[in-house]
């Protein structure tokens, strides 16, 4: 696998992570609370978006980048 490529994958899953990580949390508190299921909720949420979130950042990425770079008028690289 090309450098460029296997940096964008790794970087689907860290992202991935990171933002579900938050993400999920912060809803999952919103909806049901800090009950005593909070944390199984949140990891089922987690679990359920990580699946459906790292595909998606990989794909978007690249596409938000261009965006962002004829928004700015740079070049992304």
């Amino acid at each position: 696998m090309q450098p460029q490529k296997k940096f964008h994958l790794v970087f689907s899953f860290v992202m991935g992570a990171m933002m579900i990580f938050l993400m999920t949390m912060v809803i999952t508190l919103v909806n049901v609370g800090p009950g005593p299921d909070f944390l199984a909720r949140w990891m089922k949420a987690f679990a359920v978006a990580y699946v459906v979130g790292v595909p998606v950042i990989f794909f978007m990425a690249p596409i938000a980048r261009k965006l962002t770079g004829k928004i700015l008028g740079v070049n992304p690289g």
